[in-house]
């Protein structure tokens, strides 16, 4: 049977046919679908972990056991599981382990580009990489034949474009895969230096013997044209441009395992055509390959190592001027993105722009604070950094006579890597505060689960993580809890907690107001007679509000009825359903 998939839904199902059994994942966009379509097949145990290293780890352990694993995360996300990824290198596996990574380049939901190929090369381990949903797929299965052959954990590399395009895939059942049995092996499991350093040549040698495989692996393929003027190597997304604009033209080298690369594959490909060109986004890795080879070899003089490449910057770089796609009349105005009517952070963060706080933010759909006209925020760096950046910014600035200066991030982001900052600044007595923007869900990525939540990731009751006790029980004795919606409450206690000379937590609580659960007040309406078109109400930024005639107006469609806009206007010109 065919079907139209996504290609991180079309992962999902190569994880149920392959014969997977434990799933374990942070969410983080391009790959959050992966495990999201995974949780939907009974067979599979699917969780959402508090990290992206947490959720390596566990994998680790089920494969460990013997059960075929998977853990998924974004480019950034494989920072955080750095630290295992790099060990289990050492160790291999039991039961197959599969790690998907999914790359964002361009930006378009992430604080960096960043290519994971090189996690491959440093940890040396192998890496697929689909070129489109029905490789997704099978590329899955082909990663656990690898990872049990050779005794090793297997990256897969998507990106956006292939994890969030949708293209035909062939239905197969799923293969039953036979627990293996664990039986204890200090040598190769106990990573302490006498035993590691017997393991690193273990590395090696299995790296020459993935490469020799990679020669002939199925995944890796030639295609050649009559006219072979010139030759291209490529890989993922820009395999698709390649062909969509020369077709069977011009002979390509199609490479879906990405590490090791083939030696002899690619020279022989070299040795029979008269122009050698990389078409690769982001690094130069297979160019930087080729000429470790001493091949000559066309890329990046071509093609940007910054952002996507398309079609049309293909074919522009390689000479080709047949038309692809349809210009626009008139230029799309930019619509930048802003936090939705009603955003239990949008008051929080007038509040913080009126006591003209230096802000240290974090990853969450709560940096938008720091876009007009809220320009609420500083800094935001990474997962967590807000917590551990706000110790340090203070100290350094330990002895100014005002404290100015707070912390905020996500309830989703505080379980995932604020905590231990809060421990330093409780263990250290760092005269901070740190606000935990508490909306009930992981936002961003598309409403997930959290420890916070009190449900997983299949919607089960679940331990529920009270923030307040944590917090005190990390060592933070002050710790309030404020409604973002109150604005009076919210400044009243952030005020205090910036006169105490002591450790601090704010919880700034109510639900995102997009939960299907939240039941919103009815639509604010303007009396025109009263409203003076001062445009007070603006400064929060609402999209449900705009100005009209030199009146403000309410688009009763987008407004929640939150009220933030009502304690702005001295004129009393907003007004709730009587």
């Amino acid at each position: 049977m065919k079907q139209l998939l996504l290609g991180n839904e079309a992962f999902a199902r190569g994880l149920y046919e392959a014969g997977c059994s434990f799933v374990s994942s942070y969410p983080g966009t391009p790959s959050t679908e992966i495990t999201e379509f995974a949780a939907k097949y009974p067979e599979l145990y699917a969780e959402w972990a508090p990290n992206e290293k947490v959720a390596m780890e566990a994998a680790f352990g089920a494969s460990l056991a013997g059960k075929r694993s998977f853990c998924g995360m974004k480019h950034v996300g494989l920072n955080v599981a750095a630290d295992p990824l790099f060990t289990i290198s050492y160790t291999g596996v039991n039961g197959g382990m599969v790690i998907g990574v999914a790359d964002d380049a361009g930006m378009h939901s992430s604080q960096n580009e960043q290519d994971s190929r090189h996690y491959a090369k440093a940890a040396k381990l192998p890496m697929l990489e689909p070129s489109d949903s029905m490789e997704a797929k099978d590329f899955v299965s082909l990663a656990y034949e690898i990872s049990e052959r050779f005794d090793t954990p297997v990256l897969i590399k998507m990106c956006t474009r292939i994890a969030h395009s949708q293209s035909i895939v062939t239905l197969g059942e799923r293969k039953y895969s036979p627990a293996k049995s664990y039986v204890k092996n200090p040598a190769k499991y106990i990573m302490m230096p006498a035993n590691a350093r017997q393991r690193h040549p273990v590395v090696e040698n299995r790296l020459a013997a993935l490469q020799s495989f990679a020669e002939t692996a199925y995944c890796n393929r030639t295609e050649w044209a009559e006219d072979r003027s010139l030759g291209i190597i490529t890989s993922s997304t820009a395999y698709q441009y390649v062909k969509e604009i020369f077709g069977d033209k011009v002979s390509v080298l199609k490479l879906g395992m990405i590490w090791p690369l083939p030696k002899k594959l690619i020279s022989d490909f070299a040795s029979k055509v008269e122009r050698l060109v990389v078409v690769e986004e982001l690094d130069g890795f297979i160019e930087s390959f080729c000429n470790s080879l001493g091949i000559p070899v066309e890329g990046k003089s071509l093609f940007p190592e910054i952002g996507e490449l398309s079609q049309s910057a293909v074919a522009k770089a390689l000479g080709v001027n047949t038309p692809l796609g349809i210009r626009l009349p008139e230029a799309i105005p930019p619509r930048p993105p802003v936090m939705c009517a009603g955003c239990p952070h949008r008051g929080l963060y007038y509040v913080l722009q009126k006591l003209k706080l230096t802000v240290l933010g974090d990853i969450g759909c709560y940096t938008l604070g720091a876009v007009a006209p809220l320009n609420a925020v500083d800094s935001v760096i990474c997962m967590g950094a807000s917590v551990s950046g706000i110790h340090g910014f203070n100290l350094a600035n330990e002895g100014a006579s005002d404290k100015n200066t707070v912390a905020v991030i996500g309830d989703s982001t505080f379980m995932h890597s604020g905590m231990t900052g809060l421990v330093n600044i409780a263990y250290n007595n760092s005269n901070s505060t740190v606000i935990i923007l508490d909306n009930s869900i992981t936002g961003m990525t598309g409403h997930q689960h959290n420890p916070t939540t009190g449900y997983n990731l299949k919607g089960d009751p679940a331990a529920k993580v009270d923030l307040e006790a944590l917090c005190k029980a990390l060592g933070i004795e002050r710790v309030r809890v404020v409604d973002p919606y109150d604005l009076k409450q919210c400044e009243s206690v952030i005020r205090e907690e910036l006169s105490v000379d002591a450790p601090s937590v704010v919880i700034s609580r109510r639900p995102c107001a997009l939960l299907k659960y939240v039941k919103h007040a009815p639509a604010l309406r303007v009396d025109p007679d009263r409203c003076v078109g001062c445009k007070m109400c603006m400064k929060i930024g609402c999209p449900a509000i705009s100005i009209a005639a030199g009146k403000a107006k309410v688009d009763n469609t987008l407004c929640t009825g939150c009220g933030i806009c009502q304690q702005l206007c001295k004129f009393s010109a907003l007004e709730g359903e009587k």
